[in-house]
């Protein structure tokens, strides 16, 4: 007999649409097995609710049919309810960036509702947080739901279950070094690449390039602050055993020249940015005559619990400088693999492998679910 899952889906922009797209190839490619019925599709203003609990169409057109839908999303409280009310298991799919959302994990979970999502909000803002979804969850035995986030640090990539392997296997995580920020990474790889000869590109035309293709947040200071990144080193500390109370809790380097912080608007920012383009040229070019290039990283050191987040010099042989185009790339050191790092390289963002990140936990979920 197929398992019944129903699925309650809020958020449907670039990852949303593209994880919808993918769910409805999973149902009906595994259909003997596995009846998956979507019966909530929710943005912030609009919602499709199945009241019968009859599978939602998910088509090419969810977000256009949610705008003519005229329906308010229930409230957590109350789509914990509709979910309990179906009788079936239920997975909530997170795709947004809400931490008002993810402060209400714990009840989700604790009303036996599965969870997967590629929402960093939940995994890396205040420890007591993080502890209450885990003490909420089913992962360790509990009674609760399950909840996974594996697209919370490198979209698809397989880095969160990795660690997870690793310590769950009894093995010692020492150190975990890498590039974790398609934005980040682009905008080094371009400024400056292994190898380059004549005069560098400056910093800002480098960034412009990213913004209009699309490979940076509007306004370029969400990804210049390396909050993004230390959201993500805090969710891989954590995982090593570390506690750490938020990700501002620990050094991180921000490329936002201090006089442009407080500009109101992406464009002042932007039009100000090459004023200042002489101070990381002068960072580059003293790399290059070291026969290194800077990258933008973050670094866990498990033993010292250091965690830091910032630019750093690497010789043109090693990995991460030899990155290309948006990839990321995270090395583990560990006691089995001593010097000799396991490494994670790939896409680390866009909507297709972020969704099927998501994708990929709820599978894990529907394997789990009895």
């Amino acid at each position: 007999m197929a398992k019944d899952i129903k699925v309650a889906i809020i958020g449907v922009g670039g990852v949303g649409k593209a994880f919808v797209s993918q769910l409805s190839n999973y149902t009906k490619k595994n259909a003997s097995t596995v009846s998956v019925s979507v019966v909530y599709i929710a943005r912030s203003r609009a919602a499709l609710i199945s009241k019968d609990y009859s599978p939602l169409p998910l088509t090419a057109f969810v977000s256009e049919e949610l705008d003519a839908a005229g329906t308010e999303p229930l409230s957590v409280p109350d789509l914990i309810q509709f979910l309990k009310a179906s009788g079936s298991e239920a997975i909530l799919i997170d795709n947004t960036s809400s931490i008002e959302l993810a402060n209400t994990y714990p009840d989700i979970l604790s009303a036996g509702i599965h969870i997967a999502t590629p929402n960093k909000k939940g995994f890396s803002s205040e420890e007591k947080l993080w502890n209450d979804i885990f003490a909420a969850a089913g992962n360790n035995g509990g009674s609760g739901g399950y909840v996974f986030h594996e697209a919370t640090v490198g979209a698809g990539l397989p880095v969160l279950s990795t660690i997870r392997d690793l310590v769950d296997t009894g093995d010692e995580v020492t150190k975990v070094e890498g590039v974790f920020s398609g934005t980040m990474s682009f905008l080094f790889n371009e400024f400056a690449p292994v190898g380059a000869s004549g005069a560098p590109k400056a910093f800002s035309d480098v960034v412009k390039v990213a913004k209009d293709a699309g490979y940076t947040e509007p306004d370029p200071r969400d990804d210049l602050n390396g909050l993004d990144v230390a959201r993500k080193l805090t969710i891989l500390a954590r995982l090593s055993g570390l506690s750490i109370a938020s990700p501002t809790s620990f050094p991180v380097q921000s490329l936002i020249p201090k006089p442009l912080e407080s500009v109101s608007t992406s464009q002042e920012f932007m039009d100000g940015l090459p004023n200042y383009d002489s101070e990381i040229g002068l960072l580059a070019d003293d790399a290059k005559k070291e026969g290194k290039v800077i990258r933008f990283v973050g670094s866990i050191d498990v033993p010292a619990k250091a965690v830091k987040v910032g630019l750093e010099k690497f010789d043109f042989s090693h990995p991460i400088a030899g990155l290309k185009g948006s990839d990321n790339i995270i090395a583990f050191y560990t006691k089995r693999y001593g010097d000799r790092a396991l490494i994670v390289q790939g896409a680390g963002a866009g909507a297709e492998v972020t969704a099927m990140g998501v994708l990929s936990d709820v599978i894990k979920i529907i394997a789990r679910i009895k």
